[in-house]
């Protein structure tokens, strides 16, 4: 069940105290619990124009937003109202009402501003709500659109100022969706006679005029912006009054019988528009958002614009990746330990056995890391989830000795009981003892080699424990007088060819434990390798998409441009739409997957002789202690 079921009504956001902007605890908490992606739509608009009242609406829900009643504004700062989506299973709508722009109380018009900044900085879809007509009057209150290019950067590296002018044309790219609703609309849906859409009466209040005088930039400036940093198509809905002027002041508790047909009307084809039409929050690199990262998102936002800078795509884009990506690191390895845990309760087992599990979670690993990992572009993060799980299956690795030459040795223990007793009896000092000696251990030895499960030291702790009793096989061996001294020296070079011959069995078993760790790493490697291309395939197409999109909607202003005889923009907007399909033939090289991958190669190469070096550490360690 989604978190955002938990809502019951909207908490405040972005709190507003004399100006000043500070997040509010409870929702960016509140926030950080919903872990799967949002579809966030801001309203924003003068004060007392019934924004609240859509928002309701959009909620399902008749009260909620506070609407008020008088000439006060109501909403300060930025209220949330998380609900589940209706029609996306698995994701929540992010419902954020701005307290009304232009509000004569407040007297600061840089703060109304910077709450418009931040509805375009964390919405999918903006909805501008306006009353009356889109007249030059209610184009021209929309003056904040003109100063966004002042308010918020794309890049984060010092530019000149002709190259951030060339940069606004990006914001297409990463911009909201925008929808215009006017409320009390009572003209008729007419230009020059001919009866028009709402989206086409939008178009023909935005169209520029032409001409070079200051009054004519200063009318084209505001439409001008809107064109160039929403993506088309821009949609528009006009609401005719909700209801009679004698129950507007009680519009939140009246039922919809007590409402005009056609207000109700407009109401669910916007609702429906926005529903299904409205998409996922994404951030720069087009990485879909989620409820945790919409909280992180408003936090670096109005930290920044406290801190008196300007917002910057490019580093909240990367002081959100890092945050997540340390995340996904945490919940990465946190998923190859409770696999390898399992293991733990088998040990001792063969090198097979727990390679294979380790490849198996070691790829789960790197799968939940890529799930919500982004823009790990230099290939820290995976570096920092992969020396993390290899330290640990180190660490594993020597457990697994421990516990297979503690079974090892628990086993011979228990087999030469036995045959330690008869040595305190006596039994191997007489005549013929040595022979004897060597029936009963050689039976013991095959004895313990039938013996399963003992682990990666079964042939290592046999070698050594033969060793510690080579002196007392020598000592039975000189007393024995039935033999002679040349038949003696004979069964020391047997022995020693024995011994020989133990040493070389744990040499091999070594050699195919490092081959087998080998194998298994060459296959994590590839595996690796697979899904980091996987993953960067993603991306790419995330940020083609976004390219796709401003090509598209410059295409379409392009077109309008030529049609409305404004050659010189519309040849503009041709330099810039090539200047996009440029940087999208430039991302589609090959290259850039392998300057993207390179990073990652030296080391996972160079992991296994490093794995063996830390083992072999660890074993001198522990012998160094047992001595």
């Amino acid at each position: 069940m989604s978190k955002a079921r938990l809502m019951p009504s909207p908490i405040c956001l972005v709190e507003n105290v004399n100006g000043s902007l500070s997040t509010c605890k409870d929702a960016i908490e509140f926030l950080c619990r919903i872990h799967e992606p949002v579809v966030v739509v801001s309203v924003v608009g003068l004060y007392r124009t019934g924004k609240s009242y859509l928002m309701n609406r959009l909620a399902g829900q008749q009260s909620g937003f506070a609407l008020g009643n008088t000439i006060e504004s109501k909403t300060k700062g930025i209220w949330m109202w998380c609900v589940p989506h209706p029609y996306k299973e698995g994701h929540s709508l992010v419902l954020l009402d701005t307290e009304g722009l232009g509000d004569v109380a407040k007297g600061d018009s840089k703060n109304d501003s910077w709450i418009f900044c931040l509805a375009v900085l964390l919405s999918s879809t903006l909805v501008y709500n306006s009353r009356g007509t889109i007249d030059n009057t209610a184009v021209e209150k929309l003056h904040y659109v003109a100063e966004l290019a002042e308010n918020i950067k794309i890049r984060s590296t010092k530019v000149a100022d002709d190259e951030e002018e060339e940069e606004d044309f990006k914001f297409v790219q990463f911009f909201p969706s925008f929808t215009w609703v006017v409320r009390d609309f009572t003209l008729e849906l007419v230009i020059e006679g001919k009866r028009v859409t709402e989206d086409e009466y939008l178009e023909f209040a935005l169209q520029l005029k032409k001409g070079m005088s200051k009054k004519v930039s200063d009318y084209n400036l505001p439409r001008q912006c809107i064109r160039n940093y929403f993506p088309s198509p821009r949609k528009c809905f006009v609401f005719p009054s909700p209801a009679s002027p004698e129950n507007m002041t009680r519009l939140e508790s009246l039922q919809e019988r007590d409402l005009i047909p056609d207000f109700l009307e407009v109401t669910g084809r916007f609702c429906d528009h926005i529903f299904h039409n409205s998409v996922v929050k994404t951030v720069k690199g087009g990485h879909r958002v989620t409820g945790k990262l919409l909280g992180h998102l408003v936090k670096i936002y109005v930290d920044t614009i406290n801190s008196g800078k300007v917002p910057c795509l490019d580093n909240a884009v990367v002081a959100l990746a890092n945050l997540e990506n340390q995340t996904a690191v945490q919940e990465a390895f946190k998923a190859y330990q409770t696999g390898m845990e399992k293991m733990k309760n088998k040990f001792p087992v063969g090198v097979d056995d727990i390679s294979s599990e380790h490849q198996k979670f070691s790829s789960l690993a790197t799968c939940e890391f890529m799930k919500s990992s982004f823009k790990d572009e230099k290939g820290e993060y995976l570096k920092k989830l992969k020396a993390t799980i290899d330290t640990y299956y180190v660490g594993l690795l020597q457990e697994n000795e421990m516990a297979s030459e503690k079974k090892c040795r628990d086993l011979l223990k228990n087999l030469f009981s036995d045959m330690n007793k008869w040595l305190q009896e006596g039994k191997y000092s007489q005549s013929g003892g040595y022979e004897l000696y060597c029936r009963d251990r050689d039976t013991i030895v095959e004895q313990y080699r039938r013996e399963p499960n003992k682990g990666v030291l079964a042939e290592a702790v046999l070698e050594e424990f033969l060793k510690e009793r080579e002196p007392e096989a020598n000592s039975i061996l000189c007393m024995d007088n039935k033999l002679t001294e040349n038949e003696k020296q004979m069964k020391k070079q047997k022995e020693k060819a024995a011994l020989l011959e133990q040493k070389m069995k744990e040499e091999e078993e070594k050699r195919i434990e490092n081959e087998r760790m080998m194998e298994t790493e060459k296959v994590r490697h590839e595996d690796m390798v697979k899904q980091m291309q996987e993953k960067f395939n993603k991306e790419l197409e995330q940020q083609q998409q976004e390219r796709d999109r401003a090509i598209e909607s410059k295409l379409k202003e392009q077109e309008e441009m030529f049609k409305k005889g404004f050659k010189q923009k519309a040849e503009n907007l041709e330099e810039e739409i090539m200047k996009l399909k440029n940087e999208k033939e430039r991302s589609k090289g090959g290259g850039i997957f392998k300057d993207y991958v390179m990073p990652f190669l030296c080391p996972l190469v160079e992991m296994v002789p490093n794995l063996l070096m830390q083992r072999s550490m660890l074993k001198s360690l522990t012998k160094g202690l047992k001595r």
